[in-house]
């Protein structure tokens, strides 16, 4: 289930070299990205969101500075014992 949201944005977005187009896939990929690393959406779905498919999410999310993966220290200590 989606719902829409309009949201009114500074004309200076569109000022850049940007066209409208651009400014709404960033504008979707930055805001699915900040739910997600608030935790409150899966990467999965921050994806769809912004219409991405999820690796290609990942990869974007990691290059933006967010970390892809959340995992404890004893996790982290059992994952890379194996390695």
């Amino acid at each position: 289930m989606t719902a829409t949201l309009a949201i009114d944005l500074p004309t200076c977005l569109t000022l850049h070299a940007r066209s409208r187009a651009e400014v709404e896939e960033r504008s979707k990929f930055l805001l699915a990205l900040k739910y997600f690393e608030l935790g409150e959406i899966t990467s999965g779905q921050a994806a769809r969101m912004c219409g991405m498919g999820r690796v290609a999410f990942l990869h974007e999310a990691s290059r933006h500075g967010v970390p892809v993966i959340d995992l404890s220290e004893e996790e982290m200590e059992q994952e890379f014992a194996h390695v």
